[in-house]
């Protein structure tokens, strides 16, 4: 039996994150529309919170391509919808480093691209089709750097599994670009805006009524822990094969903070 089959009826909100622990980009994961099914049947609120840069229509929709039902969640709240609000304020036109298809959901929703190098902000969605390793990018990094360029990373997440083959994402780019010198404006786990986001679209639940799922370390472990709510540790994510560390707590100044329970998946 699974912790999950036994959740304490004190967590009113379940913040779940998507792409590891729903999907590998792919497909479904087994069992995991069962166990939002199973939450909502609780009477729990069930939100979906993601890193994905894009906004809360894009990831419904890619939810809907891969077969799960609106009826399993309440809402989604995603970095992308975060950052954009911050980009649309802008007053001159940014750059860009992402996918066609990200760039268009930013330009569907107000946000200007720069169609030169004359910017002083910088929309970092992920990485570019054709261009797979952060590491390829240092060269612009540093320009951009040296030209005091502010980052707007959208996604916070430095790998996520598609498939079974791990992709980086923006933050890895971000990253580098903070080694470079650069500034960095993040948006998403774990950011506290995010989470208020999320607190906001739930009615405004206390931090002990809620519950966060994530598989990852940097962002769903680290961002539950500081905003003060109790997590579960989906093991068989981007850290599959890894226990979860003894010492998270104390590296990350959250003295013995740990999850209540360490699972492969929502099965």
């Amino acid at each position: 039996m699974s912790i999950l089959d036994t959740l304490d009826p004190k967590y009113r909100l379940i913040l779940c994150d998507i792409w590891g622990v729903i999907h590998d980009g792919i497909h479904l994961y087994p069992g995991a529309q069962r166990r939002l099914e199973q939450w909502k049947d609780e009477g729990r609120c069930v939100g979906l919170i993601t890193n994905a840069p894009r906004t809360q229509e894009a990831v419904e929709r890619q939810l809907d391509r891969l077969g799960l039902p609106r009826n399993c969640y309440d809402f989604v709240a995603t970095s992308g919808e975060a950052g954009i609000e911050a980009l649309t304020e802008l007053e001159s036109a940014v750059g860009f480093i992402g996918t066609p298809g990200d760039r268009a959901i930013l330009e569907g929703r107000g946000v200007r691209i720069a169609e030169s190098e004359d910017f002083t902000d910088l929309a970092c969605t992920g990485i570019m089709e054709g261009r797979p390793d952060p590491q390829g990018y240092r060269p612009d990094l540093k320009r951009w750097a040296e030209q005091s360029v502010t980052m707007h990373c959208l996604n916070p997440d430095r790998v996520v599994v598609r498939g079974d083959v791990l992709e980086a994402c923006a933050g890895a780019i971000a990253d580098i670009y903070i080694e470079l010198g650069g500034q960095v404006i993040w948006y998403g786990k774990p950011h506290r805006a995010i989470y208020r986001h999320a607190l906001h679209r739930a009615g405004e639940p206390a931090p002990d009524a809620v519950l966060a799922v994530g598989d990852s370390l940097q962002t769903d472990m680290l961002g539950a822990a500081r905003m003060g709510f109790d997590a579960v540790f989906v093991a068989g994510g981007i850290h599959a094969g890894e226990e979860f560390p003894h010492d998270f707590g104390r590296s990350n100044e959250l003295n013995d903070w740990v999850p209540i329970g360490v699972v492969e998946g929502l099965i």
